[in-house]
């Protein structure tokens, strides 16, 4: 407790060696975020033909919350587009853009058949991700799983083989970006029955994760996604059928009866059996001091179908 502080500058160095040229690169990721916050701030704003505007080449959310986008199409509607959104010259197309944040209020404005308030500039794909991805952190409005997702993608675009430019975009550690990259691994058919989740933080989201470590339990979860009467759930609902459904699976594998375990023996004593049922495993084993065992085993082999016949006479005659 009495060591001294740890200046803030040093936060960032996200847990790894600074030397030499990583140095003068790390500080230009940390100069990026730092700008993020206040990328707007004096900057021209203008009118543009919502047409005109293309989607970011790295999308940060899984589908729309159409409640709350009503809410903020609503809102534009009676008081119009209060904050700008940031776009870029298409990278590709000439006399296009391409949203780096404000995704929804694009959507509004198409949708409002108005023009959309924007702030262009001319920035690289790596200050494009960090712009968004701190604009975002900045809102809280994206929940773990989409910002899970988004860190893979950005992870896929391979910026940097250190992953830099994920980890300042999202203004997490290194260790937070690998469970949040193990999660992302989840299956497809898994990920798109959760949805955004909204309201699922990452401990339960980590939770899910080690049950799925499982191999049966995986199992358990892909078959029950695919199942007809879970497609309608939707969000932390659909999580927690899921959670729910997966845990009484494991309870119900903990729980397997005993076996019971008895021996048989004829009144002569020149052999016995032990016998031992499972479930639907049943064994008997034969033992005696000379060559009964084998003998009287080889007997059962042989007669099994009749035997077999006899039960199922039998149990027809109970019901």
């Amino acid at each position: 407790m009495d060591s001294p502080e740890v200046p803030a500058s040093e936060d960032v160095a996200l847990n790894y060696t600074i030397k030499g040229a990583s140095r003068s690169f790390i500080s230009s990721i940390d100069e990026m975020a730092a700008r993020a916050d206040s990328v707007l701030q004096g900057e021209t704003v203008v009118e543009l033909d919502p047409e005109t505007v293309d989607v970011s080449f790295v999308q940060d959310r899984i589908g729309a919350d159409e409640h709350d986008f009503r809410d903020l199409l609503e809102a534009i509607r009676d008081r119009g587009q209060d904050s700008p959104i940031l776009v870029r010259p298409h990278p590709r197309q000439s006399g296009r853009y391409m949203v780096v944040f404000g995704h929804r209020r694009l959507r509004a404005a198409k949708e409002l058949k108005r023009k959309v308030r924007a702030v262009i500039r001319e920035i690289k794909d790596r200050d494009h991700v960090v712009a968004q991805g701190q604009e975002n952190s900045a809102r809280e409005n994206l929940t773990f799983i989409e910002r899970a997702r988004y860190a893979a993608a950005l992870v896929g675009l391979g910026f940097d083989e250190d992953n830099s430019t994920v980890m300042a975009a999202l203004s997490i550690d290194r260790t937070t970006l690998s469970k949040m990259l193990s999660v992302a691994g989840l299956p497809e058919a898994i990920l798109n029955f959760m949805g955004a989740a909204k309201g699922v933080g990452r401990d339960r989201w980590y939770e899910l994760k080690q049950l799925l470590d499982n191999p049966a339990l995986l199992s358990t979860a892909l078959d029950y996604v695919g199942q007809s009467q879970s497609a309608s759930l939707q969000g932390p609902d659909a999580f927690n059928a899921l959670i729910t459904h997966l845990k009484a699976a494991k309870s119900r594998k903990r729980s397997k009866p005993k076996p019971v375990k008895r021996s048989w023996a004829p009144a002569d004593g020149t052999l016995s059996a032990d016998i031992i049922s499972e479930g639907k495993r049943y064994s008997l084993a034969l033992k005696a001091k000379g060559a009964d065992a084998g003998s009287f085993g080889d007997y059962l082999s042989e007669h099994l179908d009749e035997l077999y016949e006899a039960f199922r006479q039998q149990a027809m005659h109970k019901q």
